[in-house]
């Protein structure tokens, strides 16, 4: 696809990508300016190998306003990105028998950690009708003596599916009855939700499951800092301290200049976020009227993120494959990824980080090429 895409644009060709995952808005200015005051101070030494004192208590400031987890410093983890961080935390304790359960549509790089670190990969296909979430019956049902770590992503992406608390409460009592279990919860989008009410993290709804969920956050999506790679996480403090020793072999600390701007981004000002939500809100509905009036085409509201997985498979008879179909879009002018790309059904994900003009031009042409 991105071959193409690109052979396409030295042709002349006006391609529109949906397909990117990261928000096209500008890093906020106070965020730049503590890039800014820490080169100017010489910060660029080695810091601690997960993170400094002062960012690891800017992140336990943001889980407990944002997520409701009251958690020391000491049992926070900074990495390069949050993928980083649950890179560490999958390889630290998997091996090869045990059992990952993940629900489909899934982030591209959960199955493969999984199979890095030598465990199988365990499908939980969740449906557009669904609002592509797991539930209960589902999660007692695949859960089995070799079931290590069930991954959860709320916000989620590809589909933009938020569980609300009492669907939380509900796998929490399936977890409490089968205590191997590890959970990690991927809450990197917590702050773009679009529901009402606070956001909801197994954690939080399930005290009693606290010392068995690892949840990740970060920078990246809520303050457009996707290139300065900075995760956090918090957890068991056994499961921190190992991947904090896993780190100190790889890659080290994080990058001190990207550090200093993720203390400014938890603990600055967050009143931004309320006018990017609003964008967004308003880009998914544009998205979401227009999809659902393409024939053969139909999309969930997504609750979260910046994402719509649209349900194609009124059209598979006529395209034979979702990769067939993106392609034959990419050829009228919009690229976005196959749902098979993402362990998913046929159809495609959409990224509405993409400026009003250009978006409501790429659905225009997916509705006259479908047409």
């Amino acid at each position: 696809m991105t071959d193409r895409a690109a052979q396409l644009r030295a042709e002349g060709r006006d391609i529109i990508s949906l397909s990117v995952g990261e928000p096209d808005f500008a890093m906020p200015p106070h965020v730049a300016d503590a890039v800014r005051a820490a080169l100017d101070a010489g910060d660029t030494k080695y810091t601690p190998v997960s993170g400094t004192a002062r960012l690891r208590a800017a992140a336990a400031l943001h889980f407990k306003r944002d997520l409701g987890l009251d958690v020391p410093a000491e049992r926070v983890i900074v990495s390069a990105g949050g993928k980083q961080a649950i890179f560490h935390a999958l390889l630290a304790t998997l091996d090869p028998g045990h059992e990952v359960l993940i629900p489909a549509p899934w982030w591209v790089s959960y199955p493969e950690i999984v199979r890095f670190a030598g465990a199988t990969v365990v499908p939980m296909p969740t449906t557009a009708a669904g609002g592509f979430r797991i539930t209960a019956d589902l999660l007692e049902a695949a859960i089995t003596p070799a079931t290590r770590w069930l991954l959860l992503n709320s916000p989620g992406n590809p589909t933009g599916a938020v569980y609300p608390a009492e669907e939380l409460a509900a796998l929490g009592e399936v977890l409490a009855r089968h205590p191997q279990v590890l959970v990690l919860s991927d809450d990197i989008y917590a702050p773009l939700r679009y529901g009402p009410g606070n956001h909801a993290t197994l954690a939080a709804v399930c005290p009693e499951l606290a010392e068995r969920v690892l949840t990740v956050s970060g920078v990246s999506k809520s303050h457009a800092m996707t290139g300065l790679r900075i995760g956090v996480a918090t957890g068991p403090a056994w499961l921190v301290e190992a991947m904090g020793r896993l780190q100190s072999h790889s890659s080290g600390n994080p990058a001190s200049l990207s550090q200093a701007a993720a203390v400014a981004a938890f603990e600055g000002p967050q009143g931004f976020l309320a006018d990017w939500r609003e964008r967004f809100r308003s880009r998914r509905d544009r998205c979401v009227a227009a999809i659902n009036a393409v024939p053969g085409l139909y999309t969930p509201v997504p609750d979260g993120a910046f994402y719509c997985m649209v349900d194609a498979g009124a059209l598979k008879a006529r395209f034979g494959d979702d990769e067939v179909l993106c392609m034959y879009l990419l050829e009228h002018g919009v690229a976005v990824v196959a749902a098979s790309a993402f362990g998913g059904d046929f159809g495609f994900r959409i990224s509405f980080a993409t400026d009003e003009a250009r978006l409501a031009e790429a659905l225009n042409r997916i509705a006259k090429a479908l047409a």
